[in-house]
């Protein structure tokens, strides 16, 4: 099964990586176009800004190779930036186009609270998946972001936060998952997500 971890510059990459390999599976970090569109599995983390990294996706031709995963029903795993860029636009340093695969706006956190929201916080599963299997609803996971996803359809969300306001910190439609949280970060339980994700993936293949 080829994992390929996007590379847009984007850090963090390593981390998750190390999570991957855990889980039982070889990862190939790679910022090719042809890499990601001959991918199984594409996982898309990062860290940043909307517009930089809309930016680098295209400059590195990575944009349609995504789309393209997904549309395909492969399995994806978007982490952080990857579950932001999702959405239809983000609020983030003005108005930013990002991928539209799920309809939706990404916007800031309430004012009045300390940003980035960093550290550990509670999740609820709103719904139960394959990705929380041996996870107690409530676990704490490791966040790091000042904005948060706000799709339209709230079908497509399986957790949810509290910091200020309640927001969506996972989502799952089909094949794709996205967190908000870094499961890399999170402690042995975070590494179980990764090891469910994939192994759904490998059976889906």
């Amino acid at each position: 099964m080829k994992v390929v971890i996007v590379d847009y510059s984007a850090g963090n990459l390593r981390s998750v990586a190390r999570a991957v390999e855990r889980a039982g599976f070889e990862p190939l970090i790679s910022g090719r176009p042809e890499d990601a569109a001959s991918a199984d599995v594409l996982i898309v983390p990062g860290q940043g800004a909307a517009a930089d990294t809309m930016r680098n996706l295209r400059e590195r031709g990575l944009v349609e190779p995504i789309r393209q995963h997904i549309a395909a029903g492969r399995p994806f795993l978007g982490v952080c930036m990857g579950l932001q860029v999702l959405l239809t636009v983000s609020e983030e340093g003005g108005e930013h186009e990002c991928l539209g695969v799920i309809p939706g706006r990404v916007r800031r956190l309430p004012g009045g609270l300390k940003v980035p929201h960093m550290g550990w916080n509670r999740v609820r599963q709103r719904r139960p998946h394959p990705v929380f299997d041996g996870i107690p609803d409530g676990t704490y996971f490791y966040f790091v972001h000042s904005y948060y996803p706000d799709p339209e359809d709230e079908s497509v969300v399986v957790g949810e936060t509290d910091y200020g306001v309640t927001f969506t910190c996972a989502v799952a439609v089909d094949s794709l998952v996205a967190t908000l949280f870094h499961p890399e970060k999170s402690g042995e339980l975070g590494l179980r997500f990764y090891e469910n994700f994939l192994r759904a993936a490998s059976g889906a293949r």
